[in-house]
């Protein structure tokens, strides 16, 4: 079969994609994490708390997928990404997949005895289920964009720098609020139309303060960034990049430059519209949580959480993985794909098996629509986590 789209097309075409199975991720995997974090703060007995559980129990796991695609696709289509961040984030990584795995044990075993001290501590397990990867996640994109310390050498062999610790700078941890403070909200959104009584009144002011936490704290990234002295350094392409070449990320120089990173936004201000989408989003979903707007809450959060990851996509463009150790080094879009011919067959597949995935996943939440109530779970005491 010929390929009908140039290399430049389809790497673009597959850096869209990218951001759109992480946007995925954090909208369909993103309530699930907030629910479990706000789980010992809105529910304050057993039944409350497996109200919150059944809410999100028949859907986590097939929302988990997106995670899985995300990591597929980067792998297959970014292969030098896919290497550089999960070795530089090493130990963050682990952890996110210790919580990820102990959310599931956490839903099957807390239910398997009646004891109150059990189910606490299954309780405290979910919740760090949720928490710790929404809080990693949010460290490691602000790891992303000051850069991690990697480099390669004249064989393209990967020498990495830091530890754990080292990922735990300022920026990096505001950032973790902010992903926390995001997914908290859509959390909360979500459960405004699975849930009735106090717990939904509950989730409703929980959730407003973590859309006014989330908008402020992602416009005072945004002011730290274009702050003179305090701003953020960014990387900037000082020779021209053939974006029809074959991947080499050694054949580029790139400088460091304080505000590098609000440049697109110069060149493209019709990128301008993430960043307000972001804010929008947060503060239209606050209203939304305070007048039980119960669909336009969940669809503004959703907005807010794709406007805040695509504005940290469009502000690095091309740059994908910046290196602070050899800027040299760093990733674009244009050196760090797969080939021309591997990045044509994933999009076929993609327009195969897409839709079939988004057709089956609208029919699944279709079929589990409506609330679930104390009564329910007390009519189905086995059945229900």
């Amino acid at each position: 079969m010929p390929i009908l789209l140039d290399y430049e097309a389809l790497r673009l075409i597959w850096w869209v994609l990218l951001g759109i199975l992480l946007i995925g991720f954090a909208v369909m995997d993103g309530f699930d994490l907030g629910v479990a974090t706000l789980l010992p703060f809105i529910a304050k007995n057993d039944d409350e708390r497996r109200v919150l559980l059944n809410t999100i129990g028949p859907v986590w796991e097939g929302n988990q997928v997106w995670f899985i695609l995300g990591g597929g696709a980067l792998f297959a289509a970014w292969p030098a990404i896919y290497a550089v961040a999960f070795s530089g984030l090493y130990l963050a990584m682990l952890a996110v997949l210790g919580a990820l795995i102990l959310r599931p044990v956490g839903f099957k075993y807390r239910s398997k005895l009646l004891s109150p001290t059990w189910r606490k501590w299954w309780d405290r397990v979910i919740f760090l289920g949720g928490f710790l990867p929404a809080l990693l996640f949010g460290v490691a994109m602000g790891n992303v964009l000051l850069g991690l310390p990697f480099r390669f050498d004249d064989d393209m062999r990967l020498s990495l720098e830091g530890g754990l610790f080292s990922l735990l700078t300022p920026l990096p941890l505001v950032a973790g609020l902010i992903s926390v403070g995001m997914l908290v909200m859509h959390g909360a959104a979500f459960l405004q139309f699975k849930t009735t009584g106090i717990v939904r009144n509950r989730a409703a002011k929980a959730g407003q303060w973590a859309a006014i936490l989330t908008a402020l704290l992602f416009m005072a990234t945004g002011l730290w960034m274009l702050s003179g002295y305090w701003g953020l350094d960014g990387y900037q392409i000082t020779q021209t990049v053939d974006p029809q070449a074959a991947s080499n990320p050694l054949a580029k120089t790139v400088g460091r430059e304080m505000g590098a990173w609000l440049g697109n936004y110069q060149l493209y201000p019709w990128m301008m519209a993430a960043p307000i989408v972001g804010i929008l989003g947060a503060l239209v979903a606050t209203i939304s949580l305070w007048r039980r707007f119960v669909w336009l809450g969940f669809i503004c959060s959703g907005l807010a959480i794709a406007g805040i990851i695509s504005t940290v996509g469009l502000s690095m463009f091309p740059f994908i993985l910046p290196s602070s150790l050899d800027p040299a080094s760093s990733l674009l879009v244009w050196d760090a794909s797969s080939s021309h011919l591997t990045l044509w067959w994933m999009l076929i597949a993609v327009v195969v098996f897409l839709p079939i995935v988004l057709t089956y996943t609208a029919w699944v939440f279709r079929v589990l629509r409506g609330p679930v109530t104390i009564e329910h779970i007390r009519e189905d005491d086995k059945g229900l986590y």
